[in-house]
């Protein structure tokens, strides 16, 4: 079994480097959209280029005016500041345009990504990180990061061009002046290396701080039935003020760090102005330097540090992206513990076979499988603390299993490793005499049908919710499955039939009605293998015998798995397993183990009894006179 990582999923990297191998996946998500990057790129750039033109044009215009006078050609210094002007405006246009659209684009391919990888995922991934954890990465953290995308890449390409254009112009013009403005550039450099640790770690707490806020919300919402029962509204408030506070303490340290470090830059570029005012008027004074040139240079100074101040911003919120880009791409690029083999995926790819017995094909569970069997299967969830210990049986088609034991005994946990939803830590399960390890995953559960004690209705139609189990069938198809279960007649008293609308999570349906809506998609997908886990639990006597009924039907020929605490339910079983502890107790038929009066016939005596008592009970109640 592949190992699992146990460490505490709120808490990020304390590496504090900038991660090229991070932003250049992250960057790879505009791919797709080369067209739209290079008009960003070409619009960034001329943007660039065309804000130095105003200086070099006051430039021009003030010597014209110095050597002709009212003589000066106006009209071509007004031509040549209105065709810029426009030309600015085109380009800026266009970039605003396109940045928005890759942010769009790139935030849409970055989520599907995301999802995409969540669905390969094993159990063993959902288990150690919360939703909150999941939907915080998916929401706010994907937000964050595309925004960098676009806009972090426009910022980045036009304050590159606009401070190469006037250095290469301040050069030009007066190359001393040009050396004292970019004397400060290295401290300007220093002081942000300095801050960026301070930024990132901030950074950081701010989206951990988030996830927890976003898994508080889920949990309560989730659980606000079991919270009003037992009053704990304010025990929930108090917790997630708590949360808040540890949320509002880093939001308020990482915003202070950074409204302190663009300050700090605005300064230092500031002084570098002021330096360079000074010096170039003492030139001017000197007569070393002409009118024209020391305005336009000024201008180009200014030009030079507006790009600063702005990729200083960017420079800040880039330390809050790479914690985003962390916990996103961690989703994408995380490994599935359990997935096809190289040898299955080979033999995917090329359509042939890898066993003698059958070949590897996603071909919707057409092919029968015949039977299922476990060998010295043992299983852990955490190293040296066994669940399961050397279990063996074997189950053929048209045969039901049931499994019986006290509660954390392993029966689900079994189930759960049956059907590949975790993998032996030793031991095999054998498909058809071959380890289901060398079988294709997306094949192996394509055949297999669960129904479960909570059973879980998605949001939409009742229609809907049954097609889930084979998302070709006809509506005809939908409502034979549903009569076989006994489903039809209550969806056909709703107001919408079977467009009703089942709601969050099946909120407008009662248990038992969400249960034979499970048992009705179960039999529609016509699996298999069925596993049925204590799911008749939550309907009524006289709909159980009808749903009994319909799934001997179903069973003709497969392979039904049955975890049961009803003993009543498992009596025409053709093999009973008695599980404690992790391992086999007892293993017969019903009357085989009652013969044995072993642990199934104390317990089968148990609930004899109890069901006796009730039963006197009731009986007592209906002829007490009142």
């Amino acid at each position: 079994m592949a190992e699992i990582d146990f460490t505490d999923e709120f808490k990020d990297d304390a590496n504090t480097a900038i991660k090229l191998d991070l932003w250049r996946q992250l960057f790879a998500y505009t791919k797709p959209y080369k067209r739209d990057v290079w008009i960003l790129a070409v619009s960034s750039i001329l943007t660039g280029f065309l804000e130095v033109a105003d200086p070099v044009i006051t430039k021009w215009m003030v010597d014209d005016i110095e050597r002709n006078g009212v003589d000066a050609n106006f009209w071509l210094w007004g031509f040549l500041f209105l065709s810029t002007t426009v030309l600015l405006v085109v380009c800026v246009m266009a970039f605003i345009w396109t940045a928005s659209k890759l942010r769009v684009f790139a935030s849409h391919d970055i989520r599907k990504a995301a999802f995409q990888n969540l669905q390969r995922q094993s159990f063993s991934y959902f288990d150690y990180r919360p939703v909150g954890w999941l939907v915080a990465r998916m929401t706010s953290d994907c937000e964050k990061l595309t925004n960098i995308v676009a806009w972090g890449l426009m910022d980045l390409l036009w304050g590159a061009t606009t401070m190469i254009a006037v250095g290469f112009a301040l050069f030009f013009w007066h190359w001393k002046l040009a050396l004292l403005v970019l004397t400060l550039i290295p401290v300007i450099g220093w002081i942000s290396l300095k801050f960026r640790r301070s930024m990132l770690n901030s950074a950081r707490d701010v989206r951990t701080a988030n996830s927890r806020i976003t898994g508080s919300f889920n949990e309560n919402i989730l659980g606000v039935l079991t919270s009003k029962t037992y009053v704990r509204e304010h025990a929930n408030l108090s917790d997630f003020q708590d949360l808040t506070q540890r949320m509002y303490r880093a939001s308020v340290r990482n915003l202070t760090i950074a409204a302190f470090y663009v300050p700090v830059i605005v300064v230092a570029s500031s002084l570098s102005y002021g330096v360079t005012l000074a010096y170039g008027g003492s030139e001017l004074l000197a007569g070393a330097l002409a009118t024209g040139s020391l305005i336009s240079f000024m201008l180009l100074v200014g030009y030079f540090y507006d790009p600063i101040s702005v990729m200083g911003h960017w420079f800040a919120e880039m330390q809050i992206a790479q914690a985003s880009a962390e916990r996103v791409l961690g989703i994408i690029n995380a490994e599935p513990s359990i997935k096809d083999s190289a040898s299955v995926e080979q033999a995917l790819s090329l359509n042939t076979p890898i066993t003698d017995r059958k070949t590897i094909a996603e071909d919707g569970g057409s092919s029968l499988i015949r039977g299922i069997e476990v060998r010295n299967l043992s299983f852990e969830y955490l190293p040296g603390q066994p669940i399961l210990r050397n279990i063996d049986f074997s189950a053929n088609e048209g045969e039901s299993i049931a499994f019986v034991g006290p509660t954390g005994g392993g029966k689900s946990t079994l189930v759960n490793v049956i059907c590949r939803f975790y993998e032996p830590s030793s031991g095999q399960i054998l498909v058809d005499g071959v380890d289901y390890r060398n079988r294709g995953l997306r094949w192996y559960r394509s055949n297999i049908g669960m129904v479960l004690q909570q059973a879980h209705v998605f949001s939409g139609t009742i229609m809907e919710n049954i097609r889930y189990g084979r998302l070709d069938a006809t509506d005809d198809e939908v409502m034979d499955a549903a009569r076989v279960v006994g489903a039809h007649e209550f969806i056909e008293s709703l107001a919408d039939g079977y467009q009703t609308l089942a709601g969050e999570s099946g909120s407008r349906l009662s248990a038992g009605q969400k249960q034979l809506v499970s048992f009705a998609r179960a039999i529609l997908a016509n699996p298999q293998i069925l596993i049925l886990d204590e799911a008749t639990s939550s309907v009524d006597t006289d709909t159980e015998r009808r749903i009994q009924k319909g799934v001997e039907k179903l069973l003709a020929g497969r392979i039904s798995l049955v975890i049961a605490h009803r003993l009543s339910t498992i009596r025409n079983a053709d093999r009973i397993i008695y599980i404690d502890n992790g391992e086999i107790a007892e293993s017969g038929s019903h009357a085989t183990l009652l013969a044995k009066r072993g642990r199934y016939f104390d317990l089968y005596s148990q609930q004899s009894l109890s069901q006796s008592f009730s039963a006197a009970l009731e009986h007592q109640d209906l002829i007490t006179p009142t």
